[in-house]
Parts: structure tokens; sequence; C-alpha cells
């Protein structure tokens, strides 16, 4: 007898979703090298806006390296930074 299908579980929602209610400072860096410091303010399956210098930029997730937590980790306080692939 087969179960209940479980839903695919989705790490990056829960990283951005964590990470934009804590209101954490990020960096996100860019394929081209470019770094990117701001605060999540939205995002979805293909793209994040980032609030940097109180202006709102939307990056594309294809185009993002990494994500890095410069407030700590957000799901462990006094961790090391977290660090994630966007695509």
């Amino acid at each position: 007898m087969i179960g209940p299908s479980k839903p695919p579980i989705n790490v990056q929602d829960g990283f951005f979703y964590q990470l934009r209610k804590d209101n954490t400072l990020v960096e996100v860096m860019l394929l081209s090298e470019k770094k990117r410091v701001g605060r999540i303010r939205r995002f979805d399956k293909y793209a994040l806006v980032l609030e940097v210098d109180g202006r709102e930029e939307m990056i594309y997730k294809h185009s993002i390296s990494s994500v890095t937590s410069l407030g700590g980790s957000p799901s462990a306080p006094g961790s090391a930074p977290a660090r994630t692939p966007a695509a």
C-alpha cells in the first residue's frame, strides 16, 4: 500500500521567508560577481525584490550565485552565516 505523496520541500521559500520576516540584512552575490546588500521585501518563483539604500531592486533568481545572511543565521542565533544557491 502506497501512502499519500508528500509535497516537495522548497528550501528557498523557507529561507527567503525567514530572512524577510526577520528583516535580516543579506548579501546577494550575482553570477557577474557583483554584490548587492539589502533587505528582502518580496520574492516569488523567478525573482526577489531587495531594498538597497531605500530603493527597491528586482533581481532575477537565475542571475544569483548565492545569498548570505549578514545578521546571523535566520534559524539559529549565533551560528555561522547561512548560504544557499538561489537558482
